[in-house]
């Protein structure tokens, strides 16, 4: 299924516009254009058999099939390369066109490119994250779709209405049956739709069917579970496990973490515009801090190999590559868990070295736990849940875990005080108060 390679011959006849814009813009040598095209070529007919999933999904599904191709990490890297230029830069680009992604024919179908264009600016105007730009953008054109191929509408993006939205929600909740964060995701981009972009507002929607959620307790691993996993790591996948548990960070900022985010003097660690756009503070572990210089170190060597090779800019957030135009070369803004290859800004074109692709921290943690044998249903995040509740069970004040979590409210840290199981102080269960006197080998028989 997986197979592209059949000797020399070319695939000229696939995509050709996509890889006339490959070659127009320079970002592969007509060596492997052809190919690339292949890969955007698999992912389209995957995707109109598994149209039931979010783009995303689809993404993920599609990634992981590659990913059990034993020795092709070489593919796996050349398809995600060749999507993220055919969405991120082919589909933007307004001198070629993108049907294969279109929302058909119509007066209204041509209206709601021109306002996702418009989104898309609008959410780069608000320095929202790129990850937030790609779900919001998706949704919006999920949303698009529905009013055209479901409901079959031929309308202005402009006299849309909360009709529309409520049936769109109450379709992701009965027809596809989306868990209740996945409807909200959706809501939340639709109504930056409306309310940024259209200027409509919503002011009702009760009536539609809104997925619920009843409250959840987070997994948390217990102190033998999280040694038992952070023995299975090693090098840099350990020391991120490290920074993860040992100082509460989530996924993406640890993902995000400068050079000049880590006081080594005051054993802190700064987390820049983390959720809701706050910075915050947080442990810098004891144990955690020679990897880390090591770490810094090799960093500093593939930072001064990028630039002697006339790279080694990195992504300023906001307005400050205007500002300071020569910062993004600094080694103070370098990110401390880097990209292993250099990569194309999907915002600006340029040749940079991002941050640690998240899914490869997912990967790593994930094989660990699996390795470890822990079969609690855990993630990466579980560590940052673990971070929180190992504090309490030593007696550190709800309040100053509030702050080194970032939660805007008490009330959310509060869920930790639920998990804890102190069983010292634990009721003794009905049952064995029956056998208080009876040894187990004579209950058993």
């Amino acid at each position: 299924m997986w197979k592209i390679w059949q000797g020399e011959k070319m695939y000229e006849n696939v995509l050709p516009d996509f890889q006339r814009f490959l070659l127009d813009k320079k970002f592969v040598t007509s060596k492997y254009v052809s190919y690339y095209a292949v890969w955007v070529d698999k992912f389209l007919k995957f995707s109109q058999t598994h149209a039931d999933l979010s783009f995303l999904e689809r993404q993920s599904k599609f990634f992981s099939l590659l990913e059990g191709i034993d020795g092709k990490d070489w593919q796996l890297h050349q398809a995600q390369e060749a999507l993220k230029i055919y969405f991120e830069q082919f589909q933007n680009d307004e001198s070629f066109e993108s049907k294969p992604d279109s929302l058909g024919a119509g007066k209204g179908a041509d209206n709601y490119e021109r306002v996702i264009k418009k989104a898309r600016d609008l959410i780069r105007i608000k320095h929202y994250s790129y990850s937030t730009e790609r779900t919001y953008i998706d949704w919006i054109r999920k949303f698009f779709g529905y009013i055209i191929e479901i409901k079959q509408k031929d309308i202005m993006p402009n006299s849309l209405s909360e009709g529309e939205v409520t049936d769109f929600l109450t379709y992701l909740a009965v027809n596809k049956r989306v868990s209740s964060s996945t409807q909200n995701q959706a809501f939340n981009a639709i109504l930056f739709l409306f309310r940024e972009v259209l200027n409509i507002k919503l002011d009702n929607l009760n009536k539609s069917v809104r997925a619920k959620r009843g409250q959840r307790l987070p997994v948390v691993l217990s102190v033998n579970e999280v040694q038992t996993l952070l023995e299975e790591l090693k090098g840099r996948n350990k020391l991120i496990a490290y920074l993860l548990y040992g100082s509460g960070l989530r996924l993406m900022e640890l993902a995000r973490l400068r050079v000049q985010d880590v006081d080594f003097d005051s054993a802190l660690i700064f987390v820049r515009a983390a959720k809701g756009n706050k910075d915050r503070k947080t442990i810098l572990p004891q144990i955690a801090r020679e990897s880390l210089k090591q770490q810094l170190e090799e960093v500093k060597k593939l930072h001064e190999k990028d630039l002697a090779a006339g790279y080694g800019e990195v992504y300023l957030p906001d307005g400050l590559a205007r500002k300071y135009p020569k910062a993004g070369r600094e080694w103070r803004w370098q990110y401390i868990f880097p990209s292993v290859k250099l990569s194309i800004d999907p915002r600006g074109g340029k040749i940079r070295r991002h941050h640690i692709n998240e899914t490869s921290i997912q990967k790593a943690i994930r094989n660990a736990l699996n390795s470890a044998g822990i079969i609690k249903h855990a993630s990466v995040h579980t560590l940052r849940h673990s971070f929180a509740t190992h504090l309490l069970m030593k007696g550190v004040n709800i309040r100053e875990i509030q702050d080194l979590l970032g939660h805007k409210h008490v009330e959310t840290t509060m869920i930790y005080t639920h998990v804890i199981r102190n069983m010292s102080n634990a009721p003794q269960s009905p049952l064995d108060s029956l056998y208080e006197n009876v040894s187990e080998e004579q209950v058993c028989r």
